[in-house]
């Protein structure tokens, strides 16, 4: 049974779900909807740049707003620290005031994060009064750097944007768990249910993922698994996984066992 008093804590709210999703790439708002309220998802992400162009057009946000999720703008496409910065204040505008943000600075079209460029943008965004989420490689020192900067939270790709090839860096990713006190959240390279688990099962506090629902066979069907995924790899980890063996043990004891001389 899940620990009701388990809560995932993120800028000063507490949230039922450790899963949280994005809103691109599906063929439809409808077929969003239904993902969205499939993954039992309460933040949904949004990029703000190519919100006038995407398929569903004016009826993201108040679709998001009727299925009562938080709405996490993001700094998708955003290849420069003004634009990144532009971008958020940009979306202060236009959510009534939300300081919360995920931010994301691109290097090159490859989409890996520019780390100099993200930690420029993220000092000048928590300077001005964001609760930034930061999307970044991932490397420990970098992970511990953003904290002290003050970001909310630390986002470690698994893998490259929309590759599914799920978490490649399994130690490093254990590692900034396990030494940054903000939430840690794996972002990006989720490809299935079981990548989601493993996240959970290294120690992250939440895994943000939007591709592998939005391009699986059945999107709603997909993001149920991956709500289940979340919550059993969080219940395993905070069970404990028994210690890894080179060598068999057998499951009973062989003492007092018919046919032996014990």
């Amino acid at each position: 049974m899940q620990d009701d008093n388990d809560r995932l804590f993120l800028a000063g709210q507490h949230y039922d779900s450790r899963l949280l999703v994005g809103t691109g790439r599906y063929r439809s708002l409808e077929e969003a909807r239904c993902a969205i309220l499939a993954s039992g998802a309460e933040i949904v992400t949004v990029a703000i740049r190519r919100l006038s162009d995407a398929p569903e057009g004016s009826g993201l946000l108040p679709m998001l707003r009727e299925l009562g999720c938080s709405v996490l703008p993001n700094t998708a496409a955003c290849f420069t620290v003004e634009d990144a910065v532009y971008t958020c204040q940009l979306a202060r505008e236009l959510l009534d005031g939300e300081s919360l943000c995920k931010l994301e600075v691109f290097g090159d079209e490859s989409l890996h994060p520019d780390v100099r460029a993200t930690l420029e943008a993220a000092e000048r965004l928590v300077g001005d009064g964001f609760q930034v989420m930061a999307y970044t490689t991932d490397d420990p020192l970098i992970a511990k750097e953003l904290e002290s900067i003050g970001c909310a939270a630390v986002m470690p790709l698994g893998a490259p944007i929309g590759s599914g090839l799920g978490i490649r860096n399994t130690l490093n990713i254990r590692r900034i768990a396990e030494t940054v006190d903000v939430p840690v959240l794996v972002d990006a390279g989720v490809g299935t249910a079981s990548d989601a688990a493993v996240a959970m099962e290294l120690g992250c506090d939440a895994v943000l993922l939007n591709t592998a629902i939005a391009h699986a066979r059945d999107p709603a069907r997909m993001a149920d698994a991956m709500r289940h995924a979340v919550i059993g790899g969080r219940q395993a980890w905070l069970a404990g996984r028994m210690a890894p063996r080179d060598y068999g043990v057998p499951s009973s004891p062989m003492q007092g066992v018919a046919g032996t001389d014990a």
